[in-house]
Order: structure tokens, then sequence, then C-alpha cells
């Protein structure tokens, strides 16, 4: 039997049937057990999830729940080929809803009826609100502190939390003190909403003023009207409810999370709700208190035998979790409840709260039973997975499985029957670690989070948030730091240069092919260490995944590989390469992060011969996508017309330097280019003597319409980076110094950084007489890339410049000291007779120099005297 007292987790029922190789870190057991799925073929697994409460907008801490449960989720479905029936719930009946619900309900009532702040009422009622909210919140304030005195007041009163200290005055601050932090902003907006509009009313519009004040007001108007709300006019509450469950469903859609394969809205399950708590009051686990409501026995459910917090029994006596789990509306509630830790299944409504019928009155189910009726009704007494937030583990969480323990248990009719055993009801409880800022987990109610929309649109990128979570694993907490961010991305660009470079050699050897030649397939020493690599890397990332889903472990795994197969290139091109083990590297990896969710154009781990992710990859700017089509007119000012003028300008540069011995065979390459092309179509119409060309793109098939992709870029990029090649080539037979060869380079330069850029496309410039290695890279990376160029650039110049001057000056400064001649030097007041070097022998006062300083004056006198002839010999003078 458990005590109030007890520390220790109750001893966990491992699931009876075929263990498998993987292990899961259970909050059960707080250490990792075999995976055994209740399903007797081991292949079905039943997961519930607690959602969301639907009365405001998702956050990063919410994203970190979802795609960490997301990622675990399809490792299950696509690595471990388990059947994943996944629940949800959406808690749209709650005491955080009902409030707000019914604030926006009254402002936006109070706004209609008195609308403009030239109404007296509207400021006269701000003012009562205000000081109603500074003695709620802020009781070191003087109640009825005016606007005026607020900001000085405040910044006085709680100057130590503003300055990052505690309420207390030791030890480290926490949500207590982020609580007090935002209601001093609160206020401060509200105060400055006030002034402006009590002393010029012109400064500040409508909108500007209840933005500011809305949070004090709709606060105050609630404590005086929520009573008068009909407790069955439930579209108050579905209006707010419905649009951030639409929300939140949006969310999910841009995070790239699969959706769940059920719902349950607690809405739509108040009977199976009422049935639950019936059951439970009939095994004599649950009372009735005096108002209606409905209380779990936890003395009784001990009693018989159960465990209670079998999550953290370290917990069950913090009230500050206990009364956060009850809700904000139940403090007036059950007052004769017989024990402080008893939880409410059932709550009485309250004048101005929606109410359904039940057993015991009017009322709406608590928070805790939700799930445990929800979940029981879809998915029966025993589940294998149950998952969430790790602040839901207790009382939550511990509810829960109390609550659906006493419902599920046979033989026990009453609580003084002992259970011959417990019902188990989840066998693997999984909690995903927080994401905090600054120490501080995020939080609705604090305020101080950032949405996932703000954060999608000025931040981060639904891959890059997947990859922190994959990077810091999905039970550990993660702190939101500089660092964190920046080895994301440093994971993810060396993934996408790494697919970069492999489509870039597939693509050329596959023009070998398509040339008619045979591409060489070496199988070396080389090639045997490469593919023995790719098994290890298997294998590892095989115990990686059974290892609790250790994606940490993982992502380091495919890093290496890639390393391997870069070093295996590297060495490869100078001599033979072939592509075969690459390209298995490359694909095994592609189906690999479709696995962990990380491509939103896949939705399983099945790539095919894909090498890739889909996302984020660009031609001409432009998502590849084979729906995309080109005319034949988008193909010439898109591909050809760079290609021309850069031609155009090689002709230009051998008519100008005629005299240069390489000028004839840049015009022969111009021409036989020209030729060539007409194999694709092209054609270039030179003009003469201007040797501009006109392009045409005339398609012999009739075709007229092109897929935006990258066969069709290659079909006129490839003859283009050809042509450049041998410019390239040409120039570096012409002496150095001659002018045609630093102009060529200088416009095949500037072609690859800049004309094809703006296309997505980049060219690799290779060593030993290779040609470039065409590469596809979305735009705004090149372009970033060459902002980046360019600055280091800037700056190695201004360095350069800066040390220059320094130069000049340290110059300037010593020619200035070898002006005085080493013979003047000391003829000085502070000296009275000297020898004739004009080094002192006595001071002012007639003291003979002492031998020690005159050593000193002497080394002085030498260093001025080098200097001085220095000076004189630059001048054109004498010693």
């Amino acid at each position: 039997m458990s005590t109030t007292l007890s520390r220790q987790q109750p001893p966990w029922q491992a699931p009876s049937g075929a263990v498998s190789r993987l292990t899961v870190y259970n909050s059960l057991t707080r250490t990792k057990n075999h995976f055994v799925p209740l399903d007797p073929r081991g292949k079905e697994v039943t997961w519930y999830c607690c959602g969301p409460t639907v009365y405001d907008a998702g956050h990063l801490g919410h994203a970190r729940n979802y795609i960490s449960t997301d990622i675990l989720r399809r490792i299950m479905r696509d690595y471990f080929g388990f059947d994943v029936l996944f629940v949800m719930n959406i808690t749209d009946v709650d005491d955080k809803i009902i409030v707000r619900a019914r604030q926006q309900h009254f402002l936006a009532e109070f706004r209609k009826k008195h609308g403009c702040i030239s109404d007296p009422e509207v400021l006269k009622t701000a003012l009562s609100a205000f000081s109603a909210y500074v003695s709620k919140n802020l009781p070191r304030l003087e109640a009825g502190i005016p606007p005026d005195s607020y900001e000085q007041e405040s910044g006085k009163e709680y100057a130590s939390i503003l300055e990052g200290g505690t309420i207390t005055g030791h030890g480290v601050p926490g949500d207590n003190e982020a609580k007090i932090r935002m209601h001093i902003k609160t206020l401060s907006l509200a105060s400055k909403a006030l002034i402006a509009a009590r002393e010029n009313p012109s400064s500040i519009s409508d909108d500007e003023f209840y933005g500011l004040t809305g949070d004090v007001l709709q606060q105050y108007l609630d404590t005086i009207y929520s009573s008068s709300i009909d407790p069955e006019e439930y579209g108050i509450f579905t209006k707010l409810t419905q649009h951030w469950e639409r929300h939140f469903n949006e969310d999910l859609r841009s995070l790239n999370c699969l959706l769940p394969d059920v719902v349950t809205r607690v809405s739509e399950y108040i009977p199976e709700n009422v049935a639950f708590v019936e059951r439970i009051v009939s095994k004599g686990f649950a009372y009735t208190t005096s108002d209606g409501s409905v209380y779990f026995d936890i003395k009784a459910f001990e009693a018989a035998g159960h465990n209670y917090a079998r999550l953290e029994p370290w917990n069950r006596n913090d009230q500050d979790l206990l009364a956060d789990g009850e809700g904000s509306l139940t403090k007036r509630l059950g007052i004769d409840k017989r024990s402080d830790a008893d939880f409410a299944l059932w709550k009485s409504s309250k004048p101005g709260e929606p109410s359904w019928p039940s057993p015991w009155g009017r009322g709406r189910p608590g928070w805790h039973i939700e799930c445990s009726a929800m979940c029981s009704k879809v998915l029966g007494g025993q589940i294998d997975i149950h998952s969430g937030g790790i602040d839901l583990a207790f009382p939550h969480h511990d509810n829960e499985l109390a609550q659906s323990e006493a419902y599920w248990t046979e033989n026990t009719s009453n609580c003084t029957a002992k259970a011959s055993h417990n019902h188990q009801w989840v066998n693997y409880f999984l909690h995903m670690g927080h994401l905090s800022i600054s120490g501080s987990k995020m939080s609705k109610s604090l305020k101080n989070f950032t949405t996932i929309r703000n954060a999608l649109e000025k931040q981060w990128t639904s891959r890059g948030l997947r990859i922190v979570f994959l990077l810091g694993g999905w039970k550990e907490r993660i702190e939101v730091t500089d660092d964190v961010a920046s080895a994301a991305k440093a994971w993810e660009t060396s993934i996408n240069k790494f697919f970069t470079n492999v489509n870039a050699l597939v693509a050329e050897q596959e023009s070998v092919s398509e040339s008619g030649k045979l591409v060489p397939q070496p199988f070396q020493e080389e090639e045997h260490q490469l593919w023995g690599q790719l098994r290890e890397a298997k294998a590892k990332l095989d115990d990686a995944l059974c290892d609790s889903f250790n994606t940490p472990a993982a992502m380091a795994i495919l890093s290496d590989l890639i390393s391997k197969a870069n070093i295996y290139i590297s060495a490869s091109q100078k001599s033979h390469l072939g592509l075969a083990a690459v390209k298995g590297v490359a694909r095994w990896i592609t189906r690999i992060l479709g696995t962990f969710g990380l491509d939103a154009s896949l939705s399983g781990p099945d790539g095919g011969d894909r090498i890739g992710w889909g996302s984020g990859t660009s031609i001409g700017g432009l998502r590849v996508d084979e729906a995309n089509l080109l005319t034949a007119r988008d193909v010439t000012s898109r591909y050809l017309q760079p290609f021309s003028t850069f031609r155009d300008r090689m002709r230009k540069l051998a008519a100008y330097h005629k005299d240069s011995p390489i000028s004839e065979e840049v015009l022969q390459v111009c021409a036989s280019t020209r030729e060539d092309l007409r194999i694709v179509d092209v054609y270039f119409e030179d003009q003469f003597p201007s040797h501009r060309s006109y392009v045409r793109f005339a398609p012999k098939d009739g075709a007229k319409i092109f897929p935006d992709s990258q066969a069709t870029a290659l079909r006129f990029v490839r003859p283009f980076s050809v042509f450049r090649d041998k410019m390239r080539q040409i120039a570096t037979k012409a002496p150095k110094s001659h002018p045609i060869t630093k102009a060529i380079l200088q416009e095949c330069d500037n072609v690859r950084d800049n004309d094809l850029t703006n296309l997505g496309i980049y060219l690799d410039d290779r060593d030993a007489g290779q040609p470039a290695l065409i590469k596809f890279v979305p735009k705004e990376q090149l372009i970033a890339d060459r902002e980046e160029r360019l600055a280091k650039a800037a700056e190695v110049a201004r360095k350069k410049e800066e040390a220059r001057i320094e130069r000049e000056r340290l110059e300037h400064e010593k020619a200035e000291k070898g002006r005085l001649s080493h013979l003047e030097m000391f003829r000085t007041s502070e000296y009275k007779e000297w020898d004739e070097e004009g080094i002192p022998t006595r001071d002012a006062s007639g003291e003979e120099i002492t031998k020690s300083r005159g050593k000193k004056l002497r080394k002085d006198w030498e260093r001025q005297k080098k200097l001085h002839e220095e000076w004189l010999k630059k001048e054109g003078g004498g010693a």
C-alpha cells in the first residue's frame, strides 16, 4: 500500500509477448524497457497523445512537443514497420477556455456599446480596471496608484525582480518571477495608453487604446459580468475553440507533422465522461461534495491496494502543481472534499460557466477525466503508448492513470476489497522534454512565448526546428541558444552540400552516357571501403534507433557517413570516380531523412532512387515542380539570353585584342559553339560589326511548353558551362600579363557569381582541367554565400587599408622624430653643461651626471643619432 510519503515508483508489469529489438525510455520506470505491443502479432500499436487546450496560438514549446512526437511516430511506423493507431484529444472544455472566451466576449460587447475612447465611460472603466489589476497582481504597489506614478513606483518596488532577482531574494528566478515581469509589462502598456487618452485623445486611436489596455479591461469586465452568461450558450465558447483548433491543425501541417488518425473533442464526449465518472463512484473510488462536484478519493484508492502518482510520487504534495491541475475556476468548489489532494472528476458549474446535465447536477468534466474517458472509448481498457509534454506528468498524467485504473480494474466493488492485481492502463509513457528560453519554459499564461507562425515567418524553417529536436533528443530539455541554432544550420548545410554535389556528379555522368560514351564503373579498394562504411552506418543507425529513438546518435552517424563519402569523392575525382557507392549512400540517407520527417514531399520512407530532400530545391529561384511549366520565351529569357550575352562579350574581347595570340581561337570557339547549339534547337544570329547576337529557341518537335525541372535547365546550362570552360582554358594559354587573359577570366567569374546565381545555378570550377560541375542550389543561398564572400573580401581590404594607414603614421612619426639632431636633443634647461657630442655632463643645479644616468643618456643619444641620419639620408642630405 502506498503512503503519502512514498518517493519510489511502484512496480511495472512488463507486457507479455514477443520482445522486439526496440527499447524505449518509459516514464513509468524511468529506465529503458523492451517494447512489446499488446497485439499478439506484434504489428499493431495503440497510441494516445495529449493534444492542445485550444484557447490561444501554439508556441515553440508546443512545436517541440508535437514535432518530437511526430518523429517517434514516424520511426515506429516507417522504420520499425508498426501499424500505429494514433489518437489525439482536443481539450475544448476547460477553465482557461471559459475565462478567455468570456473575457473576449465582454470586451467585444463593451467596445460595441461604448466604441470610441471619447466616451467618458471608456476611460472611467479602464482606470478602474487598471486599479483592480494592480491590486490583484502587484501587491507591493499601493491600491489605487494612478497611471502617472506607475512606471516610477513599479520600477522601485520591483527593481530586484526586473534586474533578474527573485521574490524571496535568494535562489534562481523561475515562473513566479516571470509572472511578475509579465504583469509589470501589461500594466506599463496600459498606463501609457491611459495617460495618452486622458491628456491628448487624438494621439491614440481606438484600436491602439484597446490593444494596450485589453488585458486589464477584459479581466475587470469578466469579474463584473461573468455570471450573466447562459450556461447553455455554448456558442460563446465554441467560437474560441473552433478558431484555435483550426489554427492548431494548420500549424501541424506547416511543421510537417502527420495529422492524428482519430481526434477526440471533450465537447463531443460529455455522455462518455459522465458514464466514466459514474462507474468510478460506484466502485467507491469517488464521492460527491455538497456543491454537486465529484472528487477522486485517493485514500480509498490506495486502501484498495492501488498506487497513486505512479509517474512522479515525489511531487504528490506539491501544492502549486495540484492547484494548477485543478484549474483557476475550482478554488471555490469542493469545500467539503475529504483531502486537499483529491482531484475533480466532475465540476459543478457556477453561474456564467457552460454546463451539461449529470446525476450530480449540471456541470462539466474535470480536466484529467477527459483523457481517460475518451481514450478508453476509442482504444479500450489498455493501450501501448501514452505521450505528452513532461510538464503534464504530475498531476495530469498521474491522475489519468489513477482514475483509469480505478475504472478498469475488475473485482473491486468497494474500497475495502484489496485488488489481487492492479490494472496497467498504459504500458509505456513517453514524455517530451521542455523547450526553454532564458531558463523558463514557454507558457501561454506567462506570455513568454514565440508563436509557431511568427517563428516560421521570421527565424526558423520547419525543417530547421525538426533538426534542432533531432539533435537534442526527444526527452531532453532543450535551451534555445545561438549555438543550438548554428549547430542545426551547420548540419542542414552539410546535407544540402552533399546532395547538391552528388546530384551534380550524377547529372554529369548521365550527360556522358547520353552522348553515347560508356561511363567508367570502377570497383577497387576505395569502392569496397565506401560500401562497407554504408553497411556499418546502417547497423549503427539501427542500434541508435533501437536505443530509445536515439536521434542525436543517428544524426551523428549520418554526418559521419557523409564525411566519408565526401573524402571518397574528393580523392576519386583526381583519378577515377565511380558513383555506384556514392548513390547508394545518398539514397539511403534520403530515405532516413524521409523517415525523420525532414522531407515534406515524402509521406513515407520509400524514396525509391531519389537523391536529396525535396523542399528548398529551386531552379531559377522557383521550387522544382514538374507541374510548373515554362514556355519557349521563358526558356530563352531564363537560360539562353545570359548565354548569348556572355558569348557576345567574348567575341568583343577577341575583336578588341585582335593582336593577342588567343583572339582567333576565341572566335573559333564562339563559331563552333553556335553550330553545336543547333542540336538543342538554339540559334545564335551573329551581328557585325556590333558583335551582338539574337538568340532564338525553336524546337523542331513543335513543343511549346517545358517542365520547370533540372532536366530542362541542364539542356541549356550544360553547353553554357562547356563554352565557359573552353574560354577559361584558352585564357590560361595566353601570357598572364596580356589584358585579354585577365578580362576573360573576370568575365567567367562574373557569369558564375552573378548571372547564374540569379538562376539558382552554381558552376563549381574544379582542378586538373576538369569541366565545371553544374550544381543546382537555391538562389537565396547562393546570393547569401556571395554576399558573405564580398563581406569577407571587404573586411580584408579594410584591414589592409588600416594597416597601410598605420604604417604611414608610424613612418611619419619616425620621420618627425628624426628631424631633431642628436647633437641638439639634450640642449635644454634641464641640463647646464654638455660634452662635445652634446651629451649632458651636469644637470641644471650643477650636479655631475651620475655614471648610470650617463649610460642611459648615451643610449638615447645613439638611438636619436641613427634616426636623424636616416632622416638626412631620406631628405637627400648628409650625416
